[in-house]
Order: C-alpha cells, then sequence, then structure tokens
C-alpha cells in the first residue's frame, strides 16, 4: 500500500474537477479524497496498490476530459490514510 498526495494546477475548479475524479476512482482499487484550495488548486490524497494508485492519477492527469485543464502537477510520498473507506468528496 502507498499514499500519494497530488496537487493539481490550472482551472481545476469549477470545471466538475473532484466530481470526475470521484467517478473516476469507481474504476480503481483506490480509496481517499479530493477537494478544493483556497488557492484554486485541488488536492487529492489517493491509497491503495501502487499500480492502482499510478493508473488512476495517470488516468485524471492524461486520459481524462480533465486532462486539458491541468496545467501543472506536484507528486509526494504521505502517510498511509488512516480509517479512510471508499473515496469522498471534501468540501
Amino acid at each position: 500500500m502507498i499514499a500519494r498526495r497530488v496537487i493539481f494546477e490550472g482551472r481545476v475548479q469549477g470545471v466538475g474537477f473532484r466530481y470526475t475524479t470521484k467517478d473516476i476512482a469507481k474504476g480503481f482499487e483506490v480509496c481517499g479524497s479530493v477537494k478544493n484550495l483556497p488557492d484554486g488548486t485541488v488536492e487529492l490524497d489517493v491509497m491503495g496498490e501502487r499500480e492502482e494508485v499510478e493508473a488512476f492519477i495517470n488516468e485524471i492527469a492524461e486520459e481524462s476530459a480533465l486532462a486539458h485543464h491541468i496545467k501543472g502537477m506536484h507528486v509526494k510520498n504521505i502517510p498511509p490514510l488512516e480509517g479512510v473507506k471508499g473515496f469522498t468528496i471534501e468540501r
């Protein structure tokens, strides 16, 4: 199991980014959350097997309808997410 935090930059708020990310998560064995940050970026915390996490992030950044909105992406390792089940949108 690995956990990653991804910060997406670009036109990522107000375009359905969080809802699309949650929908994409249904196709992967991952758990975590996605939320808007005050600076206009979107933060994704995701945990799962390495292959699933990497494929999920790649799907968002490269394959999805969201990809053209993303101008930058910062990925870092984080500690395992405690007590997280499923994938949620945080407000």
